[in-house]
């Protein structure tokens, strides 16, 4: 493929993808939540709220739980935190519009990132940005038509033991080429099963990955390791020689 990634644009996969969060979930510009979906999610949110000794502390997790059912912070999702919070829709789309975790448009079933930042670039994740974006025909933050993958350029995964270094929907995904990046997406894309590389087994989709950034667990969270190789390295270290971390002043020894 030859010139820039295919755009998104009205009426191209883009809105495919959007017709199919509609679909699947149930928010559409104009019309809301369907009642047994507000019902459901106004339960959740309750809870969520509940742990703040302010409602409007609670918008950034109401944020993701809208989009764990949208698959990107709709219309009808930000009517529904403003209302929940008792805020003025300006002011949630003031914060949803700041923060690049809030997709603006439907999201694919697989938020697939490529660090680009100094240390996975020069161990080469230019060269798997640059290949993936020509195998999948889409660029930064555009969904394929199918609804499967969006890619997203990410300028940091904080882990840079294991450059170059990829996430799908906030799973690690170590030590990548730009051949196990393709392959990675072809099996995506197929339905076929994959599994991070720290972390829990079964990799969850970008609405249960944001369902659980709202405050509610999938019960993975202690599944896998969640460090491995060059990261404990120091560790090691520090233990056979019998290092410690200085004890603050006045601390009890």
């Amino acid at each position: 493929m030859s010139g820039e990634p295919t755009s998104e644009r009205s009426g191209g996969p883009r809105a495919q993808a959007a017709r199919v969060a509609n679909e699947e979930g149930s928010a559409t510009m104009s019309t809301g939540y369907a009642p047994e979906v507000r019902e459901r999610l106004a339960t959740d949110a309750k809870e969520i709220i509940g742990r703040y000794p302010r409602p409007r502390s609670a918008l950034l997790p109401l944020l993701h739980l809208v989009q764990s059912e949208d698959g990107y912070v709709s219309d009808a999702g930000q009517e529904f935190c403003a209302e929940m919070l008792g805020l003025s829709k300006a002011e949630v789309v003031g914060v949803a519009t700041f923060y690049t975790m809030y997709k603006r448009e439907p999201s694919g079933e697989y938020n697939v990132g490529v660090c680009i930042n100094t240390l996975c670039a020069v161990m080469g994740g230019d060269q798997i940005w640059e290949e993936l974006t020509e195998h999948v025909g889409v660029g930064h933050d555009e969904t394929t038509a199918d609804g499967k993958i969006t890619l997203e350029r990410l300028e940091c995964n904080a882990a840079c033991d294991f450059a170059p270094v990829m996430m799908v929907n906030w799973e690690f995904f170590d030590n990548q080429t730009p051949e196990s990046a393709k392959q990675l997406v072809d099996d995506l894309r197929a339905g076929t099963e994959v599994s991070p590389t720290r972390g829990p087994r079964r990799l969850c989709t970008f609405k249960e990955a944001s369902r659980v950034l709202a405050g509610l667990p999938d019960g993975q969270a202690g599944d896998g390791p969640s460090a491995a190789g060059p990261s404990l390295e120091g560790l090691k270290v520090a233990k056979a020689n019998g290092w410690e971390a200085p004890k603050a002043e006045g601390s009890e020894k």
